[in-house]
């Protein structure tokens, strides 16, 4: 597989950061959620988005598609 050119690689990084701020964001609101139901679910959804960015964390180091 190719290398990454720097503009790709920052779409990428955009992406990565939008991935984090969206869990972060999940964990806050479920913080603040009374109904245990939907808290529980919002944790989920963070935590699906905090294991995205690990998996595309793994896959860029093991690929050797980042320079």
């Amino acid at each position: 597989m190719s290398k990454l050119t720097t503009k790709e690689l920052s779409f990428i990084e955009d992406e990565i950061r939008a991935e984090e701020i969206t869990a972060k964001t999940m964990n806050w609101c479920a913080s603040q959620c009374e109904d245990q139901e939907l808290r529980n679910l919002l944790e989920q959804l963070a935590e699906k988005h905090q294991l995205k960015i690990a998996d595309l964390s793994q896959y860029f180091n093991r690929s050797g598609i980042i320079q």
